[in-house]
């Protein structure tokens, strides 16, 4: 077999596990239906086909955006890698896929390359994303679809809300998961949703097509982060350059470090025995900004003790840690600051106008919080 086909068959088979990954956490986000459920059919396997539909169709066109961007300057490159996430049990809510990436498999010579490769991806996943969101929206069904999902809430009506967030009275077996907001999901909905037809935030996991456009435009937000070589990273540095790309790129990193890690730590919540493991892991999140061992330990224990003065100052105010793996992830390995370029040369204004567009995307798609999971078992009664 040569190597030409070898390749073919592991990105088809990579796309299919996660095709079938993604179908899969898809019908049990929609309609709780598990694999691991005594009687799952080929129907409930179907019921989960909208969701992985419209999520890898944005995903794929990321990719390819990137993808067809190289290979317009030659750039020798790999089809994508999907990453499946396959179903575990006694976890529930997986989102079936980790994404997909391409390999570029050369240096980029030029700032203008990197920057049309890096912009390409979320501008293409961003516009397909925004087709199914609008669809999503003007397709709403009647408010009572609800209870398609939901049967137990007929009993209280439209006026169900009211009655069944409380933590005190949910069953002990029931997880909340309430999706978050962004600008560019407000705006669509105010503007092509039906407004006693929207669902309420704690069920829009149930309109796949809603759900995976969120979560495309939380990934396009991830990827248009304006540091080290991500897609933003890419951006800014053709904007800006290098020296302004490593200040603006630490800054916003500091930031949201602060904020992933906040509530971890505070008066009120003794240290324990991971406290050293995390800081260990906010020491090694500094490992690209700074050489000396000594600034990166300082800085980290600075950030520590940071967060855990603001636990107790404002004890109330709470970060995201689930950001908080991605962020250190990107420090740690990916590293913060964008690498110069072997040519650099000006941007035209065409792609001045596109690099500014991408970045004020990312901040109109940044979710703070964007899935919020509430047991109700950890509730005080």
């Amino acid at each position: 077999m040569n190597e030409k086909l070898k390749s073919y068959l592991i990105h088809s088979a990579l796309f299919v596990v996660t095709f079938v990954s993604a179908t899969l956490a898809g019908a049990e986000w929609t309609y709780g239906k598990s694999i691991f459920m005594e009687g799952y059919t080929w129907a409930d396997f179907a019921s989960g086909l909208p969701y992985s539909i419209c999520f890898l169709t944005i995903l794929t066109c990321h990719e390819f955006g990137h993808y067809f961007t190289a290979i317009y300057y030659r750039i020798k490159t790999t089809l994508p890698y999907y990453i499946p996430i396959p179903p575990i049990p006694y976890l529930p809510f997986t989102l079936g896929t980790f994404g997909a990436l391409i390999r570029i498999k050369e240096r980029i010579p030029s700032n203008k390359q990197q920057f049309d490769i890096g912009i390409a991806g979320p501008l293409a996943g961003f516009v397909v994303a925004l087709g199914f969101l609008i669809y999503g929206f003007v397709t709403l069904p009647p408010p009572e679809h609800i209870f398609l999902f939901h049967p137990e809430y007929k009993k209280y009506g439209l006026d169900y809300a009211n009655h069944v967030y409380d933590l005190k009275s949910m069953p002990a077996n029931i997880v909340d998961v309430v999706i978050g907001k962004n600008f560019i999901f407000i705006f669509l909905e105010k503007v092509f949703a039906d407004p006693t037809r929207m669902p309420n935030p704690h069920e829009i996991m149930h309109y796949p097509y809603l759900f995976a456009g969120f979560l495309s435009l939380v990934f396009t937000c991830m990827n248009l982060l304006p540091i080290g070589q991500l897609d933003g990273g890419h951006v800014l540095y053709g904007l800006v350059g290098f020296r302004r790309h490593r200040i603006i790129a630490t800054v916003l990193y500091f930031g949201l470090l602060f904020y992933a890690g906040l509530g971890l730590y505070s008066p009120y919540s003794p240290i324990d025995v991971y406290t050293p493991l995390y800081v260990y892991a906010l020491y090694m999140a500094m490992r690209s900004l700074f050489e000396k061992k000594q600034d990166r330990l300082m800085y980290a224990v600075g950030l520590f003790t940071a967060q855990y003065l603001t636990g107790w100052l404002l004890p109330s105010l709470q970060g995201y840690s689930m950001w908080l793996g991605f962020i250190i992830l990107i420090g740690w390995v990916a590293g913060v600051p964008h690498p110069p370029s072997e040519i650099e040369l000006p941007l035209d204004r065409t792609r001045k106008i596109l690099g500014w567009l991408a970045l004020l995307i990312f901040v109109l798609c940044l979710t703070p919080q964007p899935i919020d999971i509430i047991l109700p078992t950890a509730a005080t009664p």
